[in-house]
């Protein structure tokens, strides 16, 4: 891919949706000695009308940025096992090192980000799949594409 930063503009994307659907983002790119998560981000349950608050959740979310045609599926592919393993160790040093949400209930989810160059000679209308977000940089248009909950969970065999 050819823009510059785009795995940090994907996952900025990604980040501003989730707060416009009542998300709060704890941690962007937490990192450790196992791995590092894109994004955690926590939901708190509560309903605006009712003010019921149930447990809350947590999500450590994944961002996979690529232009149409890559070869991994729109990053898809990457999410192997042993990714998935990193990700899954990864969150239980952020559990561990912040014991107050120990309790909480936690997923995984995966953000598929699109990112298109521009054509300044773009005259017509083209025709695609509805983004859940969007947004532009000088050059390049970026598109959350899909958002996967529960995308893995943390019963994988761990060897």
């Amino acid at each position: 891919m050819h823009c510059p930063n785009s795995g940090h503009l994907g996952e900025d994307l990604v980040a501003q949706w989730l707060q416009s659907t009542g998300w709060i983002i704890l941690h962007r790119r937490f990192s450790c000695r196992w791995g590092e998560i894109d994004i955690i981000a926590q939901h708190d349950g509560r309903t605006e009308e009712k003010l019921v608050t149930q447990h809350s959740l947590l999500a450590f979310v994944e961002v996979k940025t690529r232009s149409s045609g890559s070869w991994d599926a729109g990053g898809r592919s990457a999410i192997t096992p042993q990714k998935q393993e990193k990700i899954w160790r990864t969150a239980g040093i952020y559990l561990a090192q912040y014991p107050e949400k120990a309790d909480y209930s936690c997923r995984f989810d995966v953000a598929i980000v699109y990112c298109q160059k521009i054509s300044k000679n773009l005259n017509g209308v083209t025709a695609n799949q509805e983004a859940l977000a969007t947004s532009s940089v000088p050059g390049y248009k970026f598109k959350l594409q899909e958002y996967i909950l529960a995308a893995f969970d943390s019963s994988i065999e761990r060897g």
